[in-house]
C-alpha cells in the first residue's frame, strides 16, 4: 500500500516536471523562431 502511494507520487512528480521542461522549451523555440513572446 506504502509502495503505491509512493509510486504514484513519484509518477506525479516526474510528469509535472516533465511539463515544466517541455514548456519552457516550447516557449524558448517560439521565441527563437518569431522573436516575441508566445500567445497565452
Amino acid at each position: 500500500m506504502v509502495k503505491r502511494l509512493m509510486w504514484s507520487g513519484l509518477l506525479a512528480a516526474t510528469g509535472a516536471l516533465a511539463s515544466i521542461a517541455a514548456n519552457r522549451m516550447a516557449v524558448m523555440i517560439w521565441r527563437r523562431l518569431f522573436d516575441e513572446e508566445p500567445p497565452e
